[in-house]
């Protein structure tokens, strides 16, 4: 599980509704993500003068730091979208409403399928409620279903079909690969969730602390593959990942696999994470 919290409020601070899906891990840093479903009113930030502006930048940081402090949470980074981008994307415009919604996720979930979740819930259920100043609460079985969509539910059913066979085929790659430095595999959604693990040597809490310590991943074309540096228990790991062309398709969204291959430091495997990959892609298409 790697979103915890999901929350939908308007811009104007109602809070409508709170979902605790998990409680996080403690002692680890987390990521809290904003994604703007209302129509854009940069314009009217844009009129403001230099003075007022920074007057409204020290506002915000100083209630967001004593919200935070009253949380026991640190704040480290604020990223923000300059006002030129968002006038040239002009994704905003098909947003109706007032709803900003927050997730409070692991640091290294890929943020573009975070956005994907997030505008499949506006999308089937949050849009249907606007405006939610006035609107009832949510369902249970559209809670049900916003649950399902972010722990990758059906993700997660089309792999355990195949899970017999996946683990059958993996652990053989274990084995056989094992001097080339291979220690363990595993697949995960399409923002990098962790679902299935194949191997001994790595527990899927050791994988979450392997993806916490990896840094940026860039986004990575289907059939592809790219390595990272990181660590586990102080000591390093070489990290292969690839991303394939097969997953479920939820309401339209496509939702590839991405498999990870955990090797020794300095590990070549060539063309292994292809390999792999393919004997996988075969199983779960």
């Amino acid at each position: 599980m790697t979103i915890y919290r999901f929350s939908v409020i308007t811009g104007d601070g109602f809070p409508y509704y709170h979902l605790v899906v998990k409680d996080p891990p403690k002692d680890i840093k987390l990521f809290l993500r904003f994604f703007d479903f209302s129509k854009s009113e940069t314009d009217t930030i844009n009129r403001y003068n230099q003075v007022d502006s920074f007057e409204l930048h020290a506002g915000l940081v100083s209630a967001l730091f004593k919200f935070a402090h009253s949380m026991n949470k640190e704040i480290d980074i604020l990223e923000f979208s300059s006002s030129e981008e968002i006038n040239r994307s002009g994704n905003k415009s098909k947003f109706n409403g007032n709803v900003l919604i927050t997730t409070q996720t692991e640091p290294y979930l890929f943020h573009k399928s975070i956005y994907e979740k997030i505008k499949l819930v506006y999308n089937s259920i949050i849009i249907n409620k606007i405006p939610l100043e006035s609107s009832m609460e949510i369902l249970h079985s559209e809670e049900k279903k916003i649950i399902e969509i972010l722990t990758d539910a059906k993700a997660r059913f089309h792999l355990n079909r195949q899970k017999r066979k996946i683990n059958h085929i993996g652990t053989d790659f274990l084995l056989e690969m094992k001097n080339y430095g291979l220690n363990g595999i595993c697949i995960t959604s399409f923002d990098l969730s962790p679902i299935n693990v194949i191997g001994k040597k790595y527990t899927l809490e050791n994988i979450h602390e392997i993806l916490r310590n990896i840094g940026n991943i860039p986004e990575i074309s289907p059939l592809n593959w790219i390595y990272r540096q990181s660590e586990n228990n102080n000591e390093q790991v070489w990290v292969y990942i690839y991303k394939s062309n097969v997953g479920p398709s939820v309401n339209g969204l496509f939702e590839p696999y991405l498999y990870l291959l955990f090797c020794d430091p300095n590990s070549y495997l060539g063309e292994l994470p292809e390999i792999i990959g393919k004997e996988f892609n075969k199983i779960l298409i």
